[in-house]
């Protein structure tokens, strides 16, 4: 034992430095495993990982601030027609219940805005097509339309002017024919309807100006108003008007 070989101060000595040695150990390796999660954590951060809870007890990094919603803001109203009015690819047409020559039909047009239709296209034909087959009661019950050979016969134009595209005509078979059998003048305007339904769409045909028909007006839609506008600032988003 200590006491056979050596004095006590020399025994406390010894005791004292064993001691130390042990703690010296503890405290190494306490340190270790510090440093072993330091350099997890270091790891996780830079593999941008924020599952993981950092072992040092560190909170983890702070979120960037972002600004907040803007509140919530009515969508932009399509366009809207008047009362009566029927909206259509970006248009709105009226379909008149009174019957008038075709110069005063174009007349109440203009007087509300509009004019007789213009056709454009295959697909504005077909919703007119199958529109004024609803409407009508038999075949006598057709429509004007914006089309008029009365300035140069055989030479249709529309009530803009335009001269009619004839790959984007719609004449039933034999039409247009002019009959002047009733009228020297002829068949000068333009009307379409089949109450049956058509044959690739074809429903068009020449009619003497003065009978009294139904006719199709038609206007651009309405514009929808302009939204406010939002800024963002430092007590939330405003508006600046």
């Amino acid at each position: 034992t200590c006491s056979h070989f050596f004095s006590f101060t020399e025994c406390c000595c010894f005791l004292q430095s064993a001691f130390d040695k042990i703690r010296t150990n503890q405290t190494l390796q306490t340190l270790k495993e510090e440093n072993e999660a330091l350099r997890r954590n270091l790891s996780d951060i830079k593999t941008g990982s924020t599952t993981s809870t950092p072992a040092c007890g560190c909170p983890k990094c702070p979120t960037c601030p972002t600004c907040p919603p803007p509140p919530a803001v009515q969508s932009l109203t399509c366009l809207t027609c008047e009362a009566g009015w029927e909206p259509h690819g970006g248009n709105c047409y009226y379909f008149s219940t009174s019957k008038s020559s075709w110069t005063d039909s174009r007349r109440s047009c203009t007087d509300l805005g509009s004019d007789l239709v213009k056709i454009d296209s295959r697909e504005e034909q077909m919703f007119l097509e199958i529109r004024v087959r609803d409407l009508m009661e038999n075949d006598g019950e057709n429509f004007w339309i914006g089309l008029t050979d009365s300035k140069e016969e055989g030479k249709w134009l529309w009530v803009d002017g335009s001269p009619l595209n004839k790959s984007l005509s719609f004449w039933m078979p034999w039409e247009p024919d002019n009959t002047n059998i009733t009228n020297p003048g002829g068949e000068d305007c333009g009307g379409m309807g089949k109450k049956g339904g058509a044959d690739d769409l074809m429903c068009w045909f020449d009619q003497l100006c003065g009978l009294r028909r139904r006719s199709i007006c038609e206007k651009p839609a309405d514009l929808p108003k302009p939204k406010e506008r939002l800024s963002y600032g430092m007590s939330g988003w405003i508006n600046p008007l």
